[in-house]
């Protein structure tokens, strides 16, 4: 992320008032005219963005003079005429721009040891409360961007570096697999492992394995390996929320190999660690925090793994009641709810879930995740209830997968994984 002679005021504001009116980066984009990756600098304070910016954005997030008077406080420095530069200036191409971060990084390590630390975790913790609020093939440009930044301008073997690198690797392994890049995504977990392993954290090297292994069930990987990973993350974790999110991956892929009383006993050693965690964050964005209503989905997941649809029902309802709406993570757990209804012989309800949940949900929205999640509610149908007109138009709907003609590339080009 570039120094700047700017403070990053105006920008943060910014991105609070665009989530605030629930827009993406995208969609403010062309309402105002400007592109997308430029709102997205001024949001990091890479770029100190215009007075012109600033009125067409109070203009269409109904914030005025909030944005105006917030750029007015931190506009950039005056040119040497006295004029204030406004406008985008023109885009550095982006082998420039990676010259001139090693540049910096050079200048950051030579005069301001720790500086470049800190400025790297900033960077990586922005992506990770971004996460859940920007769809996959949007944010996998900056994740990779920012990575290679990262990767040109630090210093050789730094470990102290090797956490920021080891998160944004966590955070691009899991977006691979939503966008359904299975092989792609599982080389990336082999690195954010790899990576973290070599950071002087064990937070991270944690978190990389609970992640791997909660993914990895949808990735379909065998399950005593991730079991392992589970077991791993719940050794090296430290802090409680992330005991908490190794317990969550061990339960559910104990769920998943039908070890019924080790689930349960897992899932209330997990509520044990979370009733002191309650009220830190009832609703969290980044993968790397834990939020009140995941220790009530895990639990839901957990029970309808195991064929019980009443505590299923149960624990859903409550995670479910604190889950925000619009995300991808409800409409997951709404195809949950969905899978006990079909299990339950009621096959038309559980459809009908099943389907506006897919219908309503934007399409830069559906994942492998979502669909590994649909694929369970279409497997509990049986018997003559696979000749019901409803199983078909299902079966069609789930064909739709929009996610697999996505690019995963950082730049131009319009390639599918081929490896």
């Amino acid at each position: 992320m570039a120094e700047t002679a700017f403070e990053p005021t105006f920008g943060v504001q910014l991105r609070r008032s665009r989530q605030a009116a629930a827009l993406s980066l995208r969609q403010l984009a062309t309402r105002v005219g400007y592109d997308h990756s430029y709102l997205s600098q001024v949001e990091r304070g890479r770029r100190p963005g215009s007075a012109h910016l600033a009125v067409l954005c109070d203009r269409e997030l109904g914030t005025s003079p909030a944005l105006s008077t917030a750029y007015q406080q931190t506009r950039p420095p005056a040119a040497p005429d006295g004029a204030t530069v406004a406008g985008p200036r023109p885009e550095v191409p982006a082998a420039g721009v990676e010259s001139l971060e090693a540049v910096r990084h050079e200048l950051a390590g030579s005069f301001g040891p720790g500086r470049e630390v800190a400025e790297w975790r900033a960077v990586a913790t922005s992506h990770a409360h971004e996460f859940a609020k920007t769809p996959p093939a949007e944010r996998l440009p900056e994740l990779t961007a920012d990575l290679q930044l990262l990767r040109t301008g630090a210093a050789a073997g730094s470990a102290t570096l090797a956490v920021p690198a080891a998160e944004l690797a966590v955070l691009i392994a899991l977006t691979l697999a939503e966008l359904g890049r299975l092989r792609a995504a599982e080389r990336w977990w082999r690195t954010a492992r790899a990576t973290a392993d070599g950071s002087a954290e064990r937070r991270i090297a944690s978190l990389a394995r609970s992640w791997e292994a909660t993914s990895g069930l949808a990735e379909h990987r065998p399950l005593p390996r991730l079991l392992e990973l589970a077991d791993d993350a719940l050794v090296l974790a430290e802090r409680p929320a992330d005991v908490a999110c190794a317990l969550a991956a061990r339960a559910r892929v104990l769920a998943a190999q039908g070890e019924a009383a080790q689930a349960r006993q897992v899932v209330r050693e997990l509520q044990a660690v979370t009733v002191n965690l309650s009220g830190r964050s009832a609703v969290s964005d980044s993968p790397f925090e834990w939020a009140d209503f995941e220790t009530h989905a895990v639990e839901g997941r957990v029970c309808a793994a195991l064929g019980d649809t009443l505590g299923a029902y149960l624990a859903l309802d409550q995670a479910l009641a604190s889950c925000r709406s619009e995300t991808a993570e409800r409409a997951e757990l709404e195809l949950v709810f969905a899978h006990c209804l079909v299990m339950d012989r009621d096959v038309a309800a559980g459809l009908a879930v099943a389907m506006r949940v897919l219908v309503e949900l934007p399409d830069q929205w559906h994942t492998h995740h979502l669909y590994d999640a649909a694929g369970h509610v279409l497997a509990a149908v049986r018997g003559d209830e696979q000749g019901r007109a409803a199983v078909w138009d299902y079966q069609a709907l789930l064909r739709r997968r929009p996610f697999d003609n996505r690019t995963v590339s950082s730049g131009s080009g319009s390639g599918r994984e081929q490896g």
